[in-house]
């Protein structure tokens, strides 16, 4: 028997990704596991902590197969999943939002200073027992096969992971905690100037801004972002460019367009 739910948290907002929703308006209460029926006797205890490297190791070759590169182990990550791990095996709750917190939450509690973060979840039971590999392995395979946590393992702009399993005394479910994250020092921050002599519109991913004639504006985001400058007045051909970090753009008027240069 095994259970996924996954979500992801960008700096200044959140948005769940999970087979139920979730952390989010719609997602579920968190789920008490009852003990199963047929109790686990077999006496098989595997190292939750090379469950756990395996499952990183896993999910590096996942990732680079399929053109990603790879996420390191950092130990604050580590320390939140753990904690997290530890608590749903503790109370037997299963969710996101079990110990009344979010992944957001945790990391922060963690001293994590997040730019992303986004997290998996899982629990597993069997009555013949699991070694590390096979355990870890159906973590795994469970992750990849699910829309919404194969893309929080794919996610391009995700550097780094921490992950923990833990096994409850009471029930013998195993609950697996996978997270990842982008530091908040790995933000992209890039500046806009303004020396069109009026006032410039132009939108940022899903945002509309303005920005008034001499003004300059900085922006720090987490993923990559695609600016576009529409013509003066809303009108004639627009003007696309992608930021990189330490950018500086500066925008001026040439006839009926806008023109954006990298200084």
């Amino acid at each position: 028997m095994l259970r996924y739910t996954s979500a992801v948290v960008l700096l200044a907002g959140s948005l769940g990704l999970t087979l139920a929703r979730g952390p989010a308006a719609d997602d579920p209460a968190p789920k008490k596991i009852e003990p199963p029926k047929v109790a686990d006797d077999s006496g098989k205890r595997p190292d939750l902590a090379k469950v756990a490297e395996r499952i990183v190791e896993q999910t590096n070759e996942f990732r680079k197969k399929e053109g990603r590169g790879p996420v390191k182990a950092n130990p604050k990550l580590a320390d939140t999943a753990k904690s997290f791990a530890a608590f749903m095996a503790e109370k037997d709750l299963y969710g996101h939002t079990a110990d009344g917190s979010t992944p957001a939450d945790r990391a922060k509690t963690h001293e994590y200073d997040y730019c992303l973060v986004l997290e998996n979840i899982a629990y597993a039971f069997d009555s013949l027992g699991f070694e590390a590999p096979k355990l870890a392995d159906q973590f795994v395979t469970g992750w990849k096969e699910s829309p919404g946590h194969r893309k929080n393992m794919l996610d391009p702009d995700a550097t780094e992971t921490g992950v923990a399993v833990a096994r409850s005394e009471a029930t013998g479910h195993y609950y697996a905690v996978q997270m990842f994250g982008r530091p908040k020092s790995a933000a992209i921050e890039f500046k806009v100037e303004n020396k069109a002599g009026e006032e410039v519109a132009y939108t940022l991913g899903d945002q509309k801004l303005t920005l008034p004639a001499g003004f300059t504006r900085t922006h720090t985001v987490c993923r990559p972002a695609e600016l576009t400058f529409p013509g003066p007045g809303g009108k004639g051909e627009p003007t696309t460019v992608k930021p990189a970090a330490g950018d500086k753009l500066v925008v001026t008027r040439d006839g009926d367009k806008f023109v954006v240069k990298k200084e």
